[in-house]
Order: C-alpha cells, then structure tokens, then sequence
C-alpha cells in the first residue's frame, strides 16, 4: 500500500524496527536537558551502538518537491564524541540510497552529546522516486559507539518566507538547565523592551529555570505546564522578582502545582513574541497578547465551565478577589536574592463575564493565600496590569493600554505592530529556514531587554527608585519606595551586553539608544552610581563598569539624546572613586589605580584588571570627544595597563600579588585551568583580551606572525572539561566549551566573542572569516528543539554577536567608532536605518563554501582595508562582497606592534600619602601646606600626576606643581586654579605642559576648600 507520509516514535501501536538487531528501550539514562528514561516522545527511543547499517522500517513514500525526512537523536558522552558519526538515511525502490552520510554528520560537528538533536533531510532533490526503505547507519572512526534515535518521520513539508516576526520562537533556548545552558531562556511575550513579561512556566515554585522545554515532562514524557505568570527574570542566574501566576483548569479546583498541571504538545504552542498560545490535551486553551504593563488572557474551557488559580511562585504577596464585579487586585513581594532594590508590584484584573464564585484558600506557607474565580462560561477574557507605584496606577496602566472593550486581535496586533517596527529594519535574502528563524529570533532577544522600569501617572512619567534607599513600608496599595519623575530602564548585565547589544543599538535604532542609556543614567542621578548588574537595582553580580565603554561608544557614534554631562560623570566616577560597597563601582580600586594592576586579594581580579582597561580606552575617547584632555590621556594610559598583568615567562596574562610578585610561578603553569584570576574562564580565553589594542596586544605576544600562531594554537587545543581549577568541579561553560569542539573557544560566554576577530590584528582576515562562519554554522542550531545557543543567551547579547557576524561585521574595539570586517552570511541584507537610509550587504552566489572575502567595494569603490568606519554604516551605503572557497589576500592589515608601556608611578612609598591606597589619607593641620613628594628615579621623564582627595572635605583647590634638581632653586611645572574633587576619595589627574625630570618635586596649595586640607594619595606618573 502507498502512503503519504511516515512516522514512528517506537511507542506501542508505532511501526516498530524490522531489523532484529535493533533494540527499542526507554531512552538515555542521563541528560543536562532533558528528561532522562524516555524518549524526547513517548516513553521509549531506539537504541543503537558500535558500527552498523540496519534497515530500520520498510515504508512505500512517493517522494515529491516538498518531501523531508526528519528523527532526532542523541548521541551519548560515555564514547566520546564518535556517537555523532550517525544518520538514518533512505534507500529508494530501486536499491540507491540518497547517500546521508553518518560519517560527514559526525564530522560536521553539529550534534551535542547527551542532548537531542533535530536532523532535517531535504528529499526534493529525489522528486519522483519511491523511498523503500530508513536506514540507520552508524560509523564511529573506531567502531565504539552509542546513542538513541527518535521521533522518525518522513512528512510533505513547505518552507516558506514570512514576515520576519512570524519567523520568531520565544521557547528558543529553553532546552537548558544549569548543568547546561542552550540559552536559559523562557518564552517572553512582551513588547519591546516592555514592563513586563508574560511566559508559561513549567515549574511554578522555581524563579530560576520557570520553563523547560523537556526536562519538566510528565510521566508520560509530555510537557505540562503548571501556571501561567507575570515575569521580570533577566536570566535564571540572576532570579524571578514580582512573579504572578494563573492556571486555568476544569473539574474540581486544584492549588497544588503539580496536580493542576495540564499536559501538551509542544505542536500545539504559538511561541511568538506578540502572541504566546497553548492547547491542552484535555481541551483547555489559554492565550496571552501584551501591552507594555498590561496584557489580555484568553482561556475557553470544554463544556463551557471552569476556573481561574491565582497564586505566586513563592506565595509572597496578597489577594483580593471581587467575583461579582469580576475583579482581581494584590500585590507581589517575590524576589530573589539578586534582586536589588525591587519592592512591590501592585496587579489589577478585570474579567469579561462575572464569576460565578471565588474564593481564597489559605496555605500554611509565608502564612498567605491562593485564590480562585469559577465561570460557567466556555471563554473567559482577562485584562491585566502592573504598576510599581499603586494599586490605583495598575488600574490607570489598564485602563490605558488595555481598555474595556478592546478585542484580542487589536491588543495582538498592536504588539506584532511594535514587534514588525523593530524586527523589519533588516532583510535578508539567501538564508535557509533555519537561518531565518535564528536571525529574526535573535533580533527578538536583542530588543527584548532592557527594559522599561517607568509608567505615565498624572503627574507625568514616574517611576518607583530602585536605586534609592528609602526605609518606608510598603502597603497593600501603595509602594514604600521613593517615586521620582522622569524615564529608567532596568534588566541589563553590562559586563555581558556591552559587546554586541549596546552597538547593535547604536547603529540599528540610535533614538531609542539614547533613550535607554539616559534611562541608566537616571540611576547615577538618583543613586550617585549606574549598576554594573541592574536587576533592577544594584546588584553585586559580575566584574567591570562597563556601562563605561557601551555609552561613550554609543556617543562617539552619533547616539544623542541622553544626558551626556551625567553620562560622563557616572563612567568617570567608576573609573576614579573608591565605592564604599560591593554592589557598585570597580572593585578593588582602592589599590589598583595607583599600583597598575589589581591584585590578587580581588576576587577574580584579573578579569577585573582587563575589563578595568577596555573601559578607560572608552572613557580615554569620551573624555577627547568632550575636551576633557588630561582625563583623555590619563585613561588612554591606564587602558595599556594589561601589559602590568602579561607574564612573558609563560605568555599569558595572570594575577599579581599585592608585591607585584606573580600568583603562579611559570614551572607547571595550565592556561588551562579555570577560575582563580579569572571570571568564568581560563588563561587561554584571556589571552588575547585586549580588543581595543591590537598593536599593544601584538607587541606583547612577540609579533603579528607569533599572535597569528597563538590564535592557531587556541583554536586547537582542545577544551577538556577536565580542568576546573579553583571551581574545584565542572561548571556549566567547562562542558558547553567542551562540547562545541573549537579548541580552547568558549563561544558559550561573552569574554571569548571577540577573539575569532582579534586575527584581524594579526593580519590573518582569512581565518576570522572561516571562524566565524564555522560558529555562525554549527553554534546556534536547534530553534525548533527550544535550543538555539551554545551557552547563556544574555539579554540579547548573544543574539547580537550572531546579528552582527551575520551581515559581515563586528565592532571589535568598542569604544571606537570603527567595526571589524568578517564574512557576510547571506546573499543579500538590507538595513533600513533610522534616518531613513538603508545599509546594503550584498554578496552575490554566497553559498555555505564561500566563507572568504575575495573583495569589497563600497558605494562601487574598492574598499581594500579590514576595518569599516561607522559613519560610512550610518549615512547608508552599499557594500558589495566577492566571495571565494579559499583564502585571499584581501583586508591584510595587521596591527604595528608597538609596546604599551603604560605610566608608572616614581613616587616612594613612604606614609600614608604615598602608600598605593585610599584606605589611608593625611590631613595637613594648615589650609595652605606643601608637600614634597618623594622620587625614587630622577631620571624618569614625569608626564602627570593625580591627586585623590580624602575621606572628609578638605580638599585642595589651587596650587603649583615644581620640580627641583637642588632643592633650591625651584621650576614651575604646572598651575590649577578653581579645582574641585567632585567625590571622596576620587582620584584626578593633571598633565604637564611639557615632560619633566628632576630629583625632586613639590606641590604647593595655594588656596583649599576648608581650614585643613585631606588628601589620600599622591603620584607622579613617569615614562
């Protein structure tokens, strides 16, 4: 008999192997993703091992235009990576098989061990022929394998191009755990850079990992859902805040989580970001639309009956439900430990049709309660609204965006509307379906966040200071925190988002740029500090301020509309003021910005060290583009003092000790350990950041040709896993490192991103080009599994990178107005910019081979270099690329190796003055003192000095620095005039007119701020 398709997912009742030599049994024993003991369907998978080619169903399919073949598979660990040398393959009527290669997949690299994984086989090539017989063909290189294969299906299926937002999946990544991140993501339905999240959860008590795309199935091995609920999670590391669940159901009333879970098929979700819908198997649907503080539920019950569960992950918070008027008002206190600063969210529900009953039901746990409204009603609709501020600015907020009356299909289609108006700016012609989806889907990760923290009341737009302390309670209807005018953005990990995001704004949608830098700025106005991690406030979480280098980009290419005095002020505080806690500003500073390097006794302070110096080359061009000059060549200075930290004993960067003696000695060292000096990393992915230096960073590692060899070398050694170092086990980057197979590159997290690029300064373009290509190709597949990533997915930021490597670029050095030139990825992408002229990358016949520049013209004039200004992006323009199958010698400019040699300080360390810290000061018991500073090198041409002011007012305002041979006869050098120390304990700097050289050296205040003048530290800074 003909059929017309084919499936089977081995369960009872499905086509079963006819080979006698296959075996069907109960799926892998372990997975980091995933359910373990079934299939990725059903209960059961086939197993296979070792080398074999087995005839796996004997089938009767016509093969047409649109005929695919898809299974997914999983490959175990316990043999290495030799399980992925399988494929099923199809042999036709006439004996021939299409030729799917087990060997090529393995070699391919595109399978995870110990995760599922979706292959698609295209048959129209074969339109016409008669498919007999599936395959399974496994070739280990050493004939040692194992593994399980499912869900085998041969079905009709049409690839079609939509519109980009129809291209989406919001469940992208969310086949994670902690053990294993595909980008630890949830699908957020929201607008962009919304107030807040929608997202089905699969687990309603976790804040952390709320949705799992298989790993929270049921019994029977289907995902279930146990609420629906309000969400403001900027990554699962960092923790839900003010959460607020609903579940629907039918039959008698269910609080307990797990029992009023509904199972579903992952077929029957609408995973878009306008739109989020599910069908349960016992019939229930619930549909979610957003607006920016509000949203509209739909739910439809068989039997035209049900009922509405209102409770919270952690049951933090109150309820209040008014069945009659059809009214749900409470507010929710969850958060976790990381987020700062967040206070009450108050929430206001209105329901279409009255309920028939309600009522609360008390749980022992936080002493609080659930709630339920029962309808006898087949569909119900609920409008919904937060506010930080009040319970009546929730109703205001609903009353706003979501008025009565107004339908679902106008609340969806506004938010498609907003989602079209950022996902449309770029077209892309020449991409697969895959391709498609992982391009517009990362466009949606990328302005998802951050997100808006503020709301219109009647008094303007306010928002609730998270970033303010204020002990005030808050109450059942209005919050205790301080409400302040004016615009703030929240949710943003700036040590993971100022790569890529932050420029991806700038160039894609600069207005809106301006706006949400101003929206953190508000932070230092209110706060004195921007957060390095905002969740919503200041959380102690992650290294550098590198707000820093993200804004000052942002300016240096044109973004406006901030306060850029504040902006400046904010950058310039982190860079020069020792914070009074952890939570904000640069750690360890007290120190490292006298000794050149931050030492040991900080946690992790190498990462923070090399961090330290991208900002300063950001803050160095800001302050130059201000005509702030002395703060300009202070921070270009202090940006080389990565070198403080490169051991050329072992070439690598690493720790220093308070003494400046090296944390390891260079017999025995392992670039390959994790940890220690480093944040979530390891010497050999630190080794080459300095990607705002490349002539230094060459200099230091022998030459242009010894950092094209370094990089070779990175990119073949191989990431074990097997090397924690001071984590003392495995954390989640050491496997997902591992199992990309690229060598040392951990594309799983932002501090390796740029270093396929950094060949640029070695003057090898040809290998970024293939690298980059290889990551583009094999690193972000699985959209249609809820994968996507091969590490955290951080608010857009990996998302970004893909964006930008994609249309053939990247801005490597951040905080400069320039990007480095890659491989464009499609055919054709057009940019539609905000001035209204478009960005064109065009290369022509570009195929998955053609991964090499051969050459570009831009405009139609040769373009022979491998950097691209920005304003040549931003004014639009069209860049034409030829590409090739092999290397050419097109863009070769390798850096000028040039040695760093950052400033140095001359003065001894001789008492509190000169000690190389802001934890001691000197008050001088006269307003008017001279202080002689004590030089340990005479011979050292000085260049600048700083001063930093104390712990108390006091500070100096005008004075004269000389400098003496005799001690007689004394040379002036430089004289301020009217100085002000805006904070305690900041430090400035004062360049001379001219270099200096002498033995002796003075400063002498001629006029100061109090009766007594505090300093804490003094410096000379030679070269």
């Amino acid at each position: 008999m003909t059929i017309t398709g084919f499936f089977s997912s081995f369960e009872t009742g499905d086509p079963q192997p006819v080979d006698p030599a296959l075996r069907v049994g109960t799926g892998p024993a372990s997975s980091p993703t995933a359910k373990a003991g079934v299939g990725f369907t059903g209960a059961h998978a086939l197993r296979y091992e070792n080398t074999l080619r087995a005839t796996v169903f004997e089938v009767d399919v016509e093969v047409t235009g649109d005929t695919e073949l898809s299974y997914v598979v999983f490959p175990e660990a316990g043999t290495g990576y030799r399980g992925t040398f399988v494929a099923l393959d199809v042999e036709f009527s006439d004996g021939t098989p299409a030729g799917f290669s087990a060997t090529e997949q393995g070699l391919d690299k595109t399978l995870y061990v110990d995760q599922w994984n979706l292959v698609r086989r295209r048959l129209g090539d074969f339109a016409g022929r008669r498919i007999a017989r599936i395959v399974l063909v496994s070739e280990p290189p050493d004939g040692e394998s194992a593994g399980w294969v499912d869900d085998v299906r041969i079905t009709e299926r049409t690839v079609e191009i939509r519109e980009p937002v129809d291209h989406v999946r919001t469940t992208r990544g969310t086949h994670s755990s902690d053990k294993f991140s595909r980008g630890n993501n949830f699908p957020a339905t929201a607008v962009p850079h919304g107030f807040n999240f929608w997202t089905p959860v699969t687990d309603a008590a976790a804040t952390n990992w709320i949705y799992s795309y298989h790993r929270h199935n049921d019994a029977a091995n289907r995902p279930a859902l146990q609420a629906f609920a309000l969400s403001h999670q900027p990554s699962p590391w960092m923790g839900d805040r003010h959460t607020f669940q609903v579940m629907p159901g039918i039959g008698p009333v269910e609080a307990d989580r797990t029992k009023r879970a509904l199972a579903f098929s992952h077929d029957d979700e609408i995973d878009r970001p306008h739109h989020y819908g599910v069908r349960f198997a016992n019939g229930v649907t619930t549909d979610i639309v957003p607006a920016d503080h509000a949203a509209l539920f739909r739910f439809t019950f068989p039997g035209d009956r049900g009922w509405l569960l209102f409770d919270n992950a952690r049951n933090r918070g109150g309820l209040r439900l008014d069945a009659a008027n059809g009214v749900v008002t409470g507010h929710t206190w969850v958060r976790s430990r990381l987020s700062a600063g967040a206070r009450r969210m108050f929430v206001h529900a209105e329901f279409d049709v009255p309920a028939e009953r309600g009522a609360r039901i008390r749980r022992p746990v936080w002493r609080t309660v659930t709630g339920f409204l029962e309808f006898a009603a087949g569909e119900v609709t609920m409008r919904i609204a937060t506010s930080l501020i009040s319970l009546a600015q929730a109703k205001r907020n609903l009353d706003q965006e979501i008025p009565a009356g107004m339908t679902f299909e106008q609340v969806r289609d506004q938010a498609r509307a907003q989602w079209a108006g950022v996902l449309d700016r770029i077209e892309i012609e020449g991409a697969t379906e895959d391709q498609r989806t992982t391009f517009y889907s990362n466009l949606y990760r990328l302005f998802l966040y951050p997100n808006s923290a503020h709301e219109v009341t009647p008094k303007g737009v306010r928002h609730a200071s998270p970033v303010i302390r204020r002990l005030w309670p808050s109450t059942r209807t209005r919050t205790g925190a301080k409400v302040v005018d004016g615009e703030m953005y929240v949710n943003n990990g700036f040590w993971d988002t100022y790569r890529t995001t932050w420029p991806a704004y700038a160039l894609l949608t600069p207005g809106r740029c301006g706006k949400m830098i101003d929206g953190f700025v508000q932070q230092y106005r209110e706060g004195g500090w921007i957060s390095r991690w905002s969740s919503p406030g200041y959380a102690n979480l992650m290294t550098g301020t590198s707000s820093d280098v993200a804004f000052a980009d942002a300016y240096l290419k044109g973004v406006r509309g901030f306060d850029v005095e504040a902006a400046y002020e904010a950058a310039l505080k982190n860079a020069t003021v020792t914070p009074r806690g952890q939570s904000v500003g640069r750690k360890g500073l007290h120190e490292s910005i006298f000794l050149g390097f931050t030492p040991t006794s900080v946690h992790e302070g190498l990462s923070w060290a090399l961090e330290g110096c991208i900002n300063d080359f950001g803050l160095a061009n800001f302050a130059e583009a201000l005509g702030r000059h002395d703060d300009a060549a202070y921070f270009r200075q202090r940006s080389r003092q990565y070198a403080n930290h490169f051991d050329h004993l072992i070439g690598f960067f690493q720790g220093r000790n308070r003494d400046g003696s090296r944390h390891f000695a260079a017999e025995g060292y392992d670039p390959e350990a994790w940890g220690g000096d480093f944040t979530e990393t390891n010497s050999w992915n630190t080794a080459f950041s300095v990607p705002h230096d490349g002539a230094g960073l060459a200099a230091l590692h022998g030459g242009t040709e010894a950092l094209e060899s370094k990089l070779d070398t990175f990119f073949a050694t191989p990431e074990t896993g097997r090397k924690p170092g001071s984590y003392g086990g495995l954390i989640h980057e050491m496997t997902e490192a591992r199992d990309v197979r690229m060598g040392q590159y951990g594309h799983s997290n932002q501090p390796s991103h740029h270093i396929p690029w950094i060949y640029h300064y070695a003057g090898a373009p040809a290998k970024t080009q293939r690298i980059v290509r290889e990551v583009l190709r094999k690193l972000y597949v699985g959209s249609d599994l809820g994968q996507g990533y091969p590490g955290d997915e951080d608010n857009g930021e990996m998302s970004a990178w893909y964006v930008f490597a994609a249309l053939g670029f990247y801005p490597l050095a951040m905080g400069s107005p320039e990007y480095v030139i890659g491989a464009p990825l499609f055919t054709r992408a057009t940019v539609h910019l905000e001035n209204g002229k478009d960005l064109v990358v065009e290369a022509p016949g570009n195929t998955t081979d053609t991964v090499y520049v051969q050459e570009l013209t831009i405009d139609g004039r040769p373009h022979d270099s491998g950097t691209l200004a920005h304003s040549a992006l931003a004014e639009g323009a069209v860049l034409r690329f030829t590409m090739g199958e092999q290397p050419s010698e097109w863009g070769r400019s390798p850096a000028e190796p040039a040695d760093p040699r950052p400033l140095t300080d001359i003065t001894v360390p001789d008492g509190p003055l000169f000690d190389d810290t802001t934890k001691t000061e000197i008050t001088f018991p006269e307003r008017e003192p001279v202080i002689e500073f004590p030089v340990e090198d005479g011979s050292r041409e000085v260049v600048m000095y700083t001063l930093t002011s104390g712990s108390r007012r006091g500070d100096p305002r005008s004075w004269v620095l000389e400098g003496s041979d005799d001690g007689e006869h004394w040379t002036l050098l430089d004289q301020r005039e009217g100085e002000q120390f805006r904070w305690r304990r900041q430090t400035r700097p004062f360049a001379l007119a001219g270099p200096a050289r002498h033995a002796r050296y003075r400063l002498r205040v001629t006029s100061s701020t109090a009766r007594r003048v505090t300093l804490a530290q003094g410096e000379l800074l030679a070269r």
